[in-house]
């Protein structure tokens, strides 16, 4: 598993690849999520956003491990 990524040149930490990843996943589940009106069902939207993303990029980070 390799802790560093070399891009251009430039030593990346992988799990900044993987918050990126996570970042755009979550754009997405958000968006999908707001078309079909699922907000109305949770109580306070923006701490479900949070805690959704910490799940997601927990699952990821625990997934490099691997």
């Amino acid at each position: 598993m390799p802790r560093e990524v070399a891009i251009a040149g430039t030593l990346v930490p992988t799990l900044l690849l993987i918050f990126l990843a996570c970042a755009a996943l979550m754009w997405l589940v958000d968006t999908v999520t707001a078309r079909w009106g699922l907000y109305r069902h949770v109580w306070h939207p923006p701490l479900f956003r949070l805690a959704l993303f910490a799940c997601l990029f927990a699952a990821a980070g625990l997934l490099l491990l691997r």
